[in-house]
C-alpha cells in the first residue's frame, strides 16, 4: 500500500510540473495581431456587361493586386488569374450569369500568415464595382 501511495504522489508532482511548464511557455511570448494588408482597388471590368446563361471572359484592372489575389463574382471567389499589380483575369461560368440585373465585382488580396507569434497581414477586399447581366 505504501509503494502505491508514493507512486501516486510521485505521478501526481510529474503532472503538476508538466502543466505549470506548459502554461509557462504557452505565455511567455506576447501574440501580435496582423497588420493591415495591402487594399486593391478596381478601376474598370472588362466586358461591364454579358448576357444571362452565358460564360464571360472577364478582365479586371485597376492597383494594387497581389500575386494571389481573388476576382470575386457576385460573392463567389472565381478561379482567377493574376497577370499584373493592375489586372487579373477568370471566366465566370455561365451558372454565375444567369440572372439579368447588376451583379457586385470585388477583388480580394488574402492575408499572409504570420509566425509563431502573430504577425502577417489580414485579407482586404476592394469596392464593388457593378457588372451588368442583359
Amino acid at each position: 500500500m505504501k509503494h502505491r501511495l508514493v507512486r501516486n504522489a510521485a505521478q501526481g508532482i510529474l503532472l503538476s510540473s508538466l502543466f505549470a511548464f506548459a502554461l509557462a511557455c504557452g505565455y511567455s511570448h506576447n501574440y501580435t495581431q496582423p497588420t493591415p494588408g495591402t487594399m486593391p482597388a478596381i478601376s474598370q471590368l472588362t466586358p461591364a456587361s454579358g448576357t444571362a446563361d452565358n460564360a464571360v471572359a472577364l478582365e479586371v484592372d485597376g492597383s494594387h493586386f497581389n500575386v494571389d489575389a481573388v476576382i470575386n463574382f457576385n460573392g463567389t471567389a472565381m478561379t482567377t488569374t493574376y497577370v499584373s499589380t493592375g489586372k487579373l483575369t477568370a471566366t465566370v461560368p455561365a451558372t454565375a450569369v444567369m440572372n439579368t440585373g447588376t451583379v457586385p465585382v470585388t477583388v480580394t488580396n488574402p492575408g499572409t500568415k504570420g509566425g509563431q507569434y502573430g504577425g502577417g497581414t489580414q485579407p482586404e477586399t476592394s469596392a464593388a464595382v457593378n457588372f451588368t447581366v442583359n
